[in-house]
C-alpha cells in the first residue's frame, strides 16, 4: 500500500519561432462530474479580480527573485505557476488554504481566485493579431489517490483540465506525462520528468502554457549587428543585437530605472527590458533586482511614454531553464503546503494519512528575434514620475543584465518574467 502525498507539477514555455505540435499518444481520460462556475458567482467575484490580477505581479517578481541564483539567467512563468497552484488550492482547507489565498490573490477568496484563473483562460484563448496562445490543465490521478470527486471536478470545470488515471510510481508515467507537456508546447518542452515519481504519489496537477507574438513593429534584420554583452562580473562576450533606429517607442524610466516596451500584433501584451540607470548610483544588476518590488515594476509599466528613440539595442537569444520551485515557494509564505505534519489537504482526497505537495517543477523557454518572441511576464498599476528623457532622443542599449518579461497592458498579469545575464 502506498503512503500517500500530493505532488504539483507546473509546466510552462515561452516561445520561440516555432510552430505545430508533435503527435503522439496520451492516456485514455477519466469522466469526471465538472463542477463549473455560474454567472451569479462570475458575477459576484468579477469585482475581486483586479486585486488578484495586481496581486500576480507581486507574486511573479517575488518568485523570480528567490528563485534566481546569482548571476544566472532565470525564465519562468507566474501564470502558469499560479494556475497549476490554484488547481491545488481547491483541495486545500483551514491554514493552509489561508496560506494559498495570501501568496496568490493577497488574501482574496479561493472563489475570487478561482473566477480569476477562469477569467484569464478564457481571455488569452482569444486575442488577437497573430498571436498563438493555449492554455492547457490536466490532473494526474494515482489509482490509490483516493480523490475525492468535487476535487476533480473542480479541476475539470474551473480550470478545463483533462483528466488522467496511470501509476504516477510505473516507468510509464514519464513518456506519457512528456508526451502530454510536449503536445501542448508545440513541441518546445520535449521532456519535463526523467524518472517516476515516488511510490507516495497521488497526484499530479500541471499546466502548460505556448505563447507566439509577433512585433507590433519587426525589426529588420539587416540592422542587426554583433556586439559586446558584459555580464555582471565583467567578462564579454559578442552577441547579436536586434537595432531600431530614429522611431519612436515606448520608453520606461524612473530615477534608478530605464527600459522599453514593445507591443505585439495582438493590441494587448507586450515585451519589456529593464535594466538600472547606470547615473543612478546603483548600476549593480543584484542590488537593483532585489529593490525592485512588484508595485514599483507596475508603476513603470502604467507609466510608460512614447518617446523618441536614437537607437535601441537588445540582444537577439534563446533562453530556457528549469528547476524546483517548492523552496521558493515556502519562501514566499507557501510553507504548510509542503510540510507532511501540517498541510491541510483534505479536501483533496479521502486517504486518512493526509496529503501534501512535495515538489514543483517548472520549465520554461523563449526566443527574442527579428519577428517577435514567445514568452509573456509583467504587471501594470500606478503611474511613474522620474527624469525627463533628453529632448534630442534615447539612446538604450541592453549591453548588461536585464529583467524582461511579456505584460499583459490591460490588467497587468505576468505571463511571464526573466532575467538576461548573458549566454
Amino acid at each position: 500500500m502506498k503512503r500517500v502525498s500530493a505532488l504539483l507539477l507546473t509546466c510552462t514555455l515561452g516561445l520561440s519561432a516555432l510552430s505545430g505540435c508533435s503527435a503522439s499518444a496520451a492516456p485514455q481520460p477519466l469522466s469526471a462530474q465538472p463542477v463549473t462556475i455560474s454567472e451569479e458567482e462570475m458575477m459576484r467575484y468579477d469585482l475581486e479580480t483586479p486585486a488578484v490580477w495586481s496581486a500576480l505581479s507581486e507574486f511573479g517578481l517575488d518568485l523570480l527573485k528567490t528563485a534566481r541564483q546569482e548571476g544566472e539567467g532565470t525564465l519562468l512563468s507566474p501564470l502558469s505557476a499560479a494556475l497549476a497552484l490554484s488547481m491545488a488550492a481547491n483541495g486545500a482547507d483551514g491554514e493552509t488554504l489561508d496560506q494559498f489565498r495570501e501568496v496568490l490573490g493577497d488574501g482574496a477568496s479561493l472563489e475570487a481566485l478561482n473566477v480569476s484563473c477562469s477569467a484569464l483562460m478564457k481571455l488569452y484563448g482569444g486575442l488577437g493579431g497573430s498571436t498563438e496562445c493555449s492554455i492547457a490543465n490536466s490532473l494526474w490521478t494515482d489509482p490509490e489517490g483516493r480523490m475525492q470527486e468535487d476535487f476533480v471536478g473542480r479541476c475539470s470545470g474551473i480550470f478545463d483540465a483533462q483528466v488522467f488515471q496511470e501509476d504516477l510510481s510505473a516507468p510509464v508515467i514519464v513518456p506519457a506525462l512528456n508526451s502530454w507537456v510536449s503536445d501542448h508546447t508545440a513541441g518546445m518542452i520535449p521532456q519535463i520528468i526523467q524518472r517516476p515519481f515516488g511510490e507516495d504519489a497521488a497526484a499530479l496537477m500541471v499546466n502548460a502554457l505556448y505563447l507566439k507574438n509577433t512585433w507590433a513593429t519587426k525589426f529588420d534584420p539587416s540592422d542587426t549587428v554583433t556586439r559586446d554583452f558584459t555580464r555582471a562580473n565583467g567578462t564579454a562576450e559578442p552577441l547579436d543585437f536586434l537595432q531600431h533606429f530614429s522611431r519612436s517607442l515606448t520608453y520606461l524610466q524612473s530615477g534608478s530605472d530605464e527600459g522599453v516596451l514593445l507591443p505585439y500584433d495582438d493590441g494587448r501584451l507586450a515585451f519589456f527590458a529593464l535594466m538600472p540607470r547606470q547615473s543612478s548610483g546603483v548600476p549593480d544588476f543584484d542590488r537593483w533586482l532585489s529593490s525592485l518590488t512588484g508595485e514599483g515594476l507596475s508603476a513603470l509599466l502604467s507609466g510608460r511614454e512614447e518617446t523618441f528613440f536614437l537607437r535601441l539595442s537588445l540582444p537577439k537569444f534563446e533562453q530556457e531553464w528549469s528547476g524546483e520551485l517548492k523552496d521558493a515557494l515556502a519562501a514566499l509564505g507557501l510553507t504548510d503546503a509542503f510540510d507532511p505534519d501540517l498541510a491541510d489537504f483534505s479536501l483533496l482526497g479521502d486517504d486518512p494519512r493526509g496529503y501534501y505537495l512535495s515538489q514543483v517543477i517548472h520549465a520554461a523557454r523563449i526566443e527574442v528575434n527579428e519577428e517577435g518572441t514567445e514568452a509573456a511576464a509583467a504587471t501594470v498599476v500606478a503611474a511613474a514620475s522620474g527624469a525627463a528623457p533628453p529632448q534630442e532622443g534615447v539612446t538604450l542599449i541592453f549591453d548588461r543584465p536585464f529583467l524582461y518579461g511579456i505584460v499583459d497592458l490591460q490588467n497587468g498579469v505576468p505571463l511571464f518574467l526573466g532575467t538576461f545575464e548573458g549566454l
